[in-house]
């Protein structure tokens, strides 16, 4: 990469992650777990943007979440420069504001991550920052998108434009989460990405485009920084300051809008770990198509994805193509292929 400013890590972790329930609650969110490796993604994320290249990471999370936060930084040698606690969740452009003027709201540029993807092949990452710099040194923003595999419906798409750099484009158009038959077709002209929502831009080119596209939440963050309080790492922005903030996403309130954005399509094994088929997608089976973690006990049992977590023991015998998750006093069962329900099971509980 080109000698120049140390690239900040941002690392966005306020989410409360119900999805993977019962193991992820808003207590212990699913970027705090370890689900895909001996680490958790929290630690995945700040480990795959560390070494010579890189500062210390700005981490935006949950107040409630500051202790567990700081523990596993620290157990993965990855003490933040800033630890963020936001008062309340107001979106991904806010909190990114947060962290750039945390970082000074100057030339650095800021490498946006969510806390909670996964990121196989960290080396391609790499290459995709190298590739993007040169433009973000010249003011651009530029987001990463994910070459897609499948016609997804949940999630974004970003129109690939004219080549502007080496491996870099223009974003002709962000699309919004599309129906399978738009998906398809998108997928079919292979000049779409997946919105992973990383991005990589200079401080002072978000913050001026916030200036431009989103004065009211660019003040409430400057607003919240300057009346907060500070100790050690830790700042705690003020919470009415903060509560003025419109609550919106990067993509709407600056992607869609600003003039200078760009495009590295990159192949990196992503995933956003969104469900617990996801998660036995991404997982490796054994002979029987298993993915079978903790105490669990399966005879005549196929395709089946399994965890007893706190101590429980799972026992199946004769059954196929089951999600099982046993976590404290909560089990959930389903077939594999309906883990998104889990949100209507939530729903339903909370009646």
């Amino acid at each position: 990469m080109p000698d120049s400013k140390p690239i900040i890590p941002v690392i966005l972790s306020g989410g409360s992650g119900t999805r993977l329930w019962p193991m992820s609650r808003a207590e212990r969110p699913k970027q705090m777990l370890a689900l895909t490796a001996e680490q958790t993604m929290l630690q995945l994320t700040a480990q795959r943007a560390a070494g010579e290249r890189f500062a210390k990471p700005i981490v935006v999370a949950n107040a409630a979440h500051a202790d567990l936060v700081d523990e596993q930084l620290a157990a993965a040698g990855a003490a933040a420069e800033a630890l963020i606690l936001e008062p309340m969740g107001r979106n991904t452009a806010p909190a990114i504001a947060l962290a750039a003027i945390a970082a000074g709201g100057g030339a650095n540029p800021l490498l946006v991550m969510p806390s909670d993807h996964v990121i196989a092949d960290v080396a391609a990452f790499h290459r995709a920052i190298q590739a993007a710099l040169p433009l973000v040194e010249q003011g651009w923003l530029v987001t990463f998108g994910i070459a897609p595999d499948a016609p997804e419906t949940g999630y974004g798409y970003i129109k690939i434009g004219e080549a502007i750099g080496e491996g870099v484009h223009r974003v002709d158009r962000f699309v919004e989460k599309p129906p399978r038959e738009a998906a398809e077709a998108m997928l079919a002209s292979g000049d779409h990405a997946w919105n992973g929502g990383i991005f990589l831009f200079r401080a002072d080119s978000y913050l001026e485009a916030l200036a431009a596209y989103a004065p009211e939440m660019l003040a409430a963050a400057q607003d919240a920084m300057a009346r907060g309080r500070s100790e050690g790492a830790r700042i705690w922005p003020a919470a009415e300051a903060f509560a003025a903030s419109p609550s919106d996403s990067i993509d709407y309130a600056v992607m869609e809008k600003a003039p200078q954005v760009a495009v590295v399509p990159v192949e990196m094994g992503w995933n956003d770990v969104g469900s617990w088929d996801a998660l036995h997608a991404i997982s490796d089976p054994d002979a029987g198509g298993n993915v079978l973690r903790g105490d669990v006990v399966a005879i005549d049992t196929a395709n089946c994805m399994v965890r007893a977590e706190g101590g429980k023991r799972v026992a199946l015998v004769g059954v196929t193509d089951l999600i099982v998750v046993a976590d404290g006093d909560d089990i959930l069962i389903l077939p594999r292929g309906r883990s998104q329900d889990v949100k209507t099971i939530l729903a339903a509980m909370e009646k």
